[in-house]
């Protein structure tokens, strides 16, 4: 992956695959970065080819290929690559040799399963999810009792704030698919829960145009060109 110097520590990182840019940012200001064995905090901080750039002394180096995965995360598994308090990482699914050099890109939480995308390419991790990108999210919901109609209108209204989704379906009388644009955390199942449902099962089908498909749990896949290349273009449209 070609970089021109001088450049910003959190571009630097981002493009190193340590995270998305917003991501690295977050590390820079925890004190967790340092540049030629100095902590620097500054965001505004730019780095020369030959600097030596440390995470939590793990040295940060340039990927020599971007690499983007489609994994059904199944659920117990957390998707975050650094808890002490947890084992079971969904990255570690994805076996391939470079796979510490992956991140995730969104979230799914840990009681949740289906389609989550992998990189080590901040830049595009970092437009994707951008609330700005509006990337379309599906996901099925199953529910503990009998949708109302008028709960998921109110939803797609905006009146469960400070949620709201795109576009409902009903699937059954206690299944629905519902599209988001937005990331907030635990989004679904807080709507629900204001609403006066509990969630059971959570699953997320697609991302934008990316398809989980017949993925079986655990499972993953290389993301083609045209799939890394078409989510990019539709969010920079949102954007």
């Amino acid at each position: 992956m070609k970089i021109e110097y001088p450049i910003r520590l959190q571009s630097y990182l981002a493009k190193c695959g340590v995270g998305s840019r917003r991501g690295c940012e977050t590390l820079i200001t925890e004190g967790r970065v340092s540049v030629n064995n100095k902590i620097v905090i500054e965001l505004g901080t730019k780095v020369n080819e030959d600097d030596i750039v440390y995470v939590d002394d793990v040295l940060a180096e340039p990927a020599e290929q971007t690499l983007y995965f489609a994994l059904n995360k199944p659920r117990g598994f957390v998707c975050t690559n650094h808890d002490p308090n947890e084992t079971a990482y969904a990255r570690d699914l994805i076996d391939i040799p470079e796979r510490n050099l992956l991140f995730n890109v969104g979230r799914l939480d840990k009681d949740s399963q289906g389609l989550i995308l992998f990189t080590n390419d901040g830049d595009w991790a970092n437009l994707v999810m951008h609330p700005s990108s509006e990337t379309e999210k599906e996901y099925i919901v199953k529910v503990d009792h009998e949708l109302a109609k008028k709960d998921l209108d109110d939803a797609y209204r905006g009146l469960v704030k400070p949620y709201k989704i795109k576009s409902y379906k009903l699937l059954s009388k206690k299944e629905v698919s519902v599209v988001l644009t937005e990331g907030k955390n635990r989004e679904i199942r807080n709507m629900f829960e204001i609403l006066g449902y509990e969630v059971k099962k959570l699953t997320r089908i697609r991302i934008g145009d990316i398809k989980l498909g017949d993925l079986q749990g655990g499972q993953f896949r290389r993301l083609t060109k045209g799939e890394v290349l078409g989510l990019e273009k539709s969010a920079r449209k949102g954007k």
